[in-house]
């Protein structure tokens, strides 16, 4: 677990893929982001979450009021968060945005799945950026301007590009290549403007 920013409010740390976020049900599932952070950090408190599969950056706070105003900024969108992936094929044009209303699959239960529905589903909004071609492949950088469960993998996946490795959008790889790289936001103390960056491992 590497702790990339912490202070006296808030503390941001890199989640591997394939760890939950925060406990799941039965003993197998006990392990998680969470209860390793506070293990070392005993008042840390989860603000938002990332796909078990999914890497990178999650944000903690320190207080319970803390928390309230991370979640309050998250909720505003005025917390940017990007994220970069490998997607399966040659993803054109160069940039765009995919607007597809999300939601749960009902009649899906184990893995949880989401899909389109232009109906029922809630707004959900993606912009992309093409960084790099490579055999078949297209990395990008995603921004995601809502925050629906699997809305990065569900978005790419409609397009005909599902993230590489996605065992639940895709073909199931090594492990799922989207990882949350960078978190940018005014620090809710002092208006600093924190900009936290992380590594892609793929």
């Amino acid at each position: 677990m590497k702790i990339w920013y912490t202070d006296e409010a808030l503390l941001a740390v890199e989640k591997p893929s394939g760890l939950l976020s925060v406990p799941g049900r039965g003993v197998d599932k006990a392990d998680c982001l969470l209860r390793r952070v506070q293990a070392d950090v005993p008042e840390a408190l989860l603000v938002h979450r990332l796909d078990m599969d999914t890497s990178g950056l999650m944000l903690f706070a320190r207080s319970a009021e803390m928390q309230r105003v991370l979640s309050g900024l998250f909720e505003k969108r005025l917390i940017q968060k990007r994220y970069v992936a490998w997607v399966e094929g040659a993803l054109e044009p160069e940039e765009g945005r995919v607007e597809l209303p999300l939601r749960k699959d009902m009649e899906q239960s184990l893995p949880p799945r989401h899909v389109v529905d232009l109906v029922r589903g809630k707004p959900a909004s993606t912009r992309w950026r093409v960084v790099e071609r490579s055999a078949g492949r297209t990395r990008v950088e995603l921004f995601p301007l809502t925050g629906r469960s699997h809305q990065l993998r569900v978005h790419m996946a409609a397009l005909g590009h599902p993230i590489v490795g996605d065992p639940i959008y895709g073909v199931r790889g090594e492990r799922l290549e989207l990882h949350a790289v960078g978190l940018v936001f005014e620090h809710p103390l002092d208006g600093r403007r924190i900009e936290l960056e992380s590594v892609a491992p793929f």
